[in-house]
């Protein structure tokens, strides 16, 4: 008798038990029933139902190799006792969860035949709960190889053994990964001597001799975070700038290896080659400054690779561009076309017609050129260069002077007094020669000289105090001639004196950061507005409206101010006024600074960083690190406190005190002083 007549026989018998015209299956016996017969059995001892995945999972083994353990059945009984036709699932609830998926995707039909094992003796309930509760798992270790053999025996890709086994292809590769790991390793995670997560840590790289070597290394001290950190020594984390600069993609196609992360959401990895990447971004930064200074004309152009090479170089700044009047008023008439056409834009947005006369006057207006630039005088001498930004972008910085090329802005006034002579900015005047007997009209003596000129700047100070418009200009003037024409800011008779302090020496990388980008800006918009010549800045700012110059004083403020606490130069009071500026501003570090292993935790002791992390987290999760090595608790805490806007106390800044609040209670309340340990890092 053949499989074919056997089963044919078998379905015939099955629909003659739904009329009652044969005998019903006895226990034990293996019949075949359509898939439509098949219903879940409420005496099911899982409640909670599969998963998706699960089910996927079952679907994609059955389609390849079928159903491999037939499912236990009872018979389905109307409520007079006699045989419905349908069959309950005890035993297999998955696997025909399975079948069902594959009938709705029309792989199968609904009456596909079924291979069952029918039960009349058991407690359905019982043996469900038996099915479910003895048996034991796979051991993942066991799972990881298998899937490797299936890799290296048959051939088969991630995707390929995915579709079999109802798993993505991710998961796949993840597995085969693993598989692959040393044998040390696994037996290590058999024996349960390290977990999974371990496992995972040790196997972003394939190269079983580093894992070994790492295991070794660490001893029985293995968190995942010092397993990542050193099987990833000396490579370049994929976000890092400079790979973010270059391009992943640009750096394999030079022959850049990547060793990829399998085990994150992101897939992220590291560069393996840093000498590669590095050169890589030394060549581009060149080429970009070297198109730069063909496209613009500069005398000059170089990459920097660092912000103290650009600030160790004066310079000039754009002027605004003079047009034609008739181009002058193109660009006015285009430029207010195109604030209408926005304008009246509806809900809907712009019409396709006015969004290509938008590109078409936008193209239109970039063909004048900017309203600021450099004069060709001024790129004959100055040169660009480029540098690489924290965000990973170039940062162009034009309009660098040299020394060689520095133009001579302080000339002796040849309209100078009798008598007067330049002190050349130190506040010691040039002794003049004596008058000597019958030499006719001599010079003035020098005693003369500061009587006659101390009369005269008292009656500048006079005169200055009682005008206000003139006094403010003549403070702008002082500050910017310190600030914008660095060597010159004695040139101004009033005593207000700045010192600028390069913050890039204290804290490198500062000037890249957020708020130093701010300030930069500020000052390149307002070095657009002064003149070249220190000598002509007066005369700019004197016609320049009240407001502008409050705001080129602000600017040169701001340029002016230091706060930084030196246990070498303990000033009290001034830091105590810091902290009221900062107060009065509002200042919120949290936009312009983060806790990073590097900026924070690395410099900290121990007790400092779970500080931190319990502010930013809670007690539990610094209770998880309390047992980690210095260099892995710093990397954990940066993970912890990402995006939770965390601030040491140091940089925090005390709310404002509202005018109604009442007086403090008790005795009466000091001035701020600086935290001790404010002026330490203590590191272990």
């Amino acid at each position: 008798m053949t499989a074919q007549s056997t089963q044919a026989r078998t379905l015939a018998a099955a629909d003659a038990a739904a009329t009652g015209a044969v005998q019903e299956p006895v226990h034990g016996a293996e019949i075949v029933v359509p898939l439509n017969r098949l219903k879940a059995s409420p005496r099911n001892a899982r409640k909670v139902p599969h998963s998706p995945a699960a089910i996927e999972a079952f679907a994609a083994s059955i389609k390849v190799k079928g159903v491999l353990q037939p499912p236990v059945v009872e018979i389905e009984r109307g409520e007079d006792g006699a045989a419905t036709g349908n069959y309950l699932v005890t035993i297999g609830e998955g696997r025909r969860q399975g079948l069902r998926l594959l009938a709705k995707r029309k792989q199968i039909k609904r009456t596909h035949p079924v291979k069952v094992v029918v039960d009349t003796e058991n407690d359905a309930h019982e043996i469900s709960l038996d099915e479910n509760t003895t048996r034991e798992a796979m051991h993942p270790a066991d799972q990881f190889e298998a899937f490797k053999r299936l890799a290296d025996e048959k051939g088969y890709g991630a995707e390929e053994i995915g579709a079999r086994f109802g798993v993505t292809a991710t998961t796949v590769r993840q597995r085969l990964r693993l598989g692959a790991a040393a044998p040390e390793l696994m037996t290590a995670y058999r024996d349960g001597e390290i977990g999974l997560d371990q496992l995972m840590a040790f196997c972003l790289s394939p190269d079983q001799d580093r894992q070994r070597q790492v295991f070794e290394q660490l001893g029985n001290y293995r968190p995942v975070p010092a397993i990542r950190r050193a099987m990833t020594e000396a490579k370049v984390w994929a976000e890092d700038r400079r790979a973010t600069f270059v391009g992943v993609e640009a750096y394999e196609a030079v022959g850049g290896s990547v060793l990829r992360d399998l085990f994150t959401e992101d897939g992220g990895g590291w560069l393996e080659d840093p000498a590669l990447l590095d050169r890589m971004v030394g060549d581009r930064l060149a080429g970009l400054a070297e198109e730069a200074r063909q496209r613009e004309g500069w005398k000059w152009a170089e990459a920097a690779f660092d912000y103290a090479e650009v600030s160790a170089l004066g310079r000039v700044y754009p002027v605004e561009v003079v047009r034609a009047e008739a181009d002058a008023a193109e660009i006015a008439a285009l430029s207010e076309e195109y604030d209408r056409i926005v304008s009246e834009a509806g809900a809907e947005g712009l019409t396709p017609e006015a969004d290509a006369r938008l590109e078409e006057i936008d193209r239109t207006l970039q063909a004048f050129g900017p309203d600021f630039d450099y004069t060709s005088e001024v790129k004959a001498r100055a040169g660009v260069m480029v540098l690489l930004g924290h965000d990973g972008l170039a940062r162009f910085e034009r309009g660098l002077i040299r020394a060689e090329d520095a133009v001579e802005t302080r000339r002796p006034d040849p309209e100078a007094p009798e008598g007067w002579s330049e002190d050349g900015g130190d506040g010691e005047a040039v002794s003049a020669p004596e008058p000597e007997a019958d030499e006719g009209l001599t010079p003035l003596s020098d005693r003369l000289v500061i009587d006659l000129t101390a009369h005269r700047t008292m009656g500048l100070r006079d005169a200055v105090q009682a005008n206000e418009s003139v006094a403010l200009t003549v403070v702008v003037h002082a500050l910017a001639l310190q600030v914008f024409y660095p060597g010159y800011g004695a040139a101004s008779p009033l005593q207000l004196r700045l010192t600028l302090t390069r913050l890039e020496r204290l804290a490198p990388g500062v000037s890249d950061g957020p708020a130093g980008l701010r300030v930069a800006d500020r000052c390149e918009a307002w070095g657009t507005r002064l003149p070249e010549r220190s000598e002509d800045l007066w005369s700019v700012l004197a016609t320049m409206p009240p407001s502008d110059l409050l705001g080129l004083m602000a600017c040169c403020a701001g340029v002016g101010l230091y706060a930084v606490r030196d246990p070498h130069d303990r000033r009290p009071g001034v830091l105590a006024q810091a902290d009221i500026l900062a107060t009065a501003v509002g200042l919120d570090m949290a936009g312009t600074w983060t806790a990073t292993a590097a900026s924070y935790f690395s410099r900290v002791a121990k007790a400092r960083v779970l500080e931190a992390v319990t502010e930013a987290t809670s007690s539990e999760e610094a209770g998880r690190l309390a047992g980690f090595k210095k260099g892995d608790m710093a990397e954990a805490a940066e993970r912890l406190v990402k995006g939770k806007g965390w601030l040491p106390a140091v940089l925090r800044t005390a709310p404002a005190v509202e005018p109604d609040a009442p007086e403090p209670q008790g005795e009466a309340s000091e001035p701020p002083q600086p935290d001790d340990d404010a002026y330490r890092f203590a590191a272990e």
